[in-house]
């Protein structure tokens, strides 16, 4: 496996740029020491235009540079805890749904169904300005609205593994239902899911950064968002404060789309294939 998955491109351009966006983000403090929301220079200057502000500064005279560094910082671990929590809330639902069959399956069918029903950024921006724009609540939020299509890939898998030999040795064995799930099917679940870790990720970077253009974000966080958000009435003079922040989030987007296909072949090589 690790041998297939060094002889992938796309997975290993995904994984260098990632490891790229996560060393800058981790250095951000060494880097630019300080509170990125400060204003550091005159307003409005072009990247390239003073070396001590290599990408400029915004409308407020606040580094350009400082505030990528620290966007990546709130993109990254917002992406990570939001699919964390939509991994564990929609694993539990769809491998108790997919395990156990009839009226729990059923039950938790319907619930999975109400919540695809509402739009999915619409659900985010209802539970946060029900709540606050904190960091906490926003990532909650999203991983609230994320864990249906997690739930139904692990509903598939799992009611395609639980009528399989080694499941049925395991039940004959009396072994309980949760060494079964845990232990025994999921093992063989983990793929799917895996490649899906990255896609929430990727769309939880999206949605956060849609919540910060609409000033919906953490104000006292830099982001990537709130950037493009600050940047946008100065769009036709400093078009750099928008294209900047947006050209961050597109390269860290398609890393981890890449690091998801990439995943796919190296884990589904019948799928790649395909």
């Amino acid at each position: 496996m690790v041998r297939a998955a060094l002889r992938n491109p796309s997975l290993m351009i995904g994984v260098l740029i990632l490891l790229a966006v996560i060393v800058v983000a981790i250095l951000a403090p060494l880097l630019f020491p300080g509170d990125p929301q400060d204003m550091v220079a005159d307003p409005t200057l072009w990247p390239g235009e003073d070396p001590q502000y290599p990408l400029g500064t915004d409308s407020l005279g606040r580094d350009v540079a400082a505030g990528l560094a620290y966007g990546a910082r709130v993109s990254l671990l917002m992406g990570l805890a939001a699919a964390v929590i939509g991994l564990v809330i929609g694993i539990a639902v769809g491998a108790t749904g997919g395990f156990f069959g009839g009226w729990v399956d059923n039950v938790l069918v319907r619930l999975t169904e109400l919540f695809q029903t509402v739009p999915t950024f619409l659900l985010v921006i209802v539970i946060v300005a029900i709540g606050e724009p904190s960091a906490p609540v926003i990532a909650w939020a999203i991983g609230l609205a994320a864990w249906p299509g997690v739930a139904r890939l692990v509903r598939a898998q799992f009611r395609s593994l639980r009528e399989t030999d080694f499941v049925m040795a395991a039940r004959a064995l009396g072994y309980s239902a949760p060494r079964i799930i845990l232990r025994e099917i999921m093992p063989s679940a983990l793929a799917p899911i895996i490649v899906a870790t990255s896609v929430l990720m990727a769309n939880a970077i999206l949605t956060e950064a849609g919540l910060s253009f609409l000033n919906m974000g953490d104000p006292n966080l830099m982001s990537w968002g709130s950037m493009i958000g600050d940047g946008r009435a100065l769009l036709r003079t400093e078009w750099y404060l928008t294209a900047l922040p947006g050209a961050a989030i597109a390269i860290t987007v398609l890393s981890l789309n890449l690091v998801g296909d990439g995943l796919n072949d190296v884990l589904n090589p019948r799928s790649g294939q395909a």
